[in-house]
């Protein structure tokens, strides 16, 4: 089936490309294959109340700049 997917984050899909290259597979069969990891995950992603009831988690301890040192590692700069 092909299908157009709209509003994907680009560094994202710029990734999973890279990734799926390295791997010798094509995008969509990485990402058919995310969908099913993501589909048979029990059942934690089922939530009830809405986004207003969702609370930030802190990073743990020395762990603060955490996402900018994986953008470093993944993207360089």
């Amino acid at each position: 089936m092909d299908t157009t997917i709209r509003n994907l984050d680009e560094r994202a899909y710029r990734a999973l490309k890279a990734r799926a290259a390295l791997t010798g597979r094509t995008i969509g069969e990485t990402v058919n294959e995310a969908i099913q990891v993501y589909l048979a995950r029990p059942g934690d992603h089922l939530r009830t109340g809405t986004l207003a009831d969702l609370r930030p988690r802190p990073f743990p301890h020395g762990n603060e700049r955490l996402s900018e040192e994986v953008d470093q590692v993944v993207y360089g700069g």
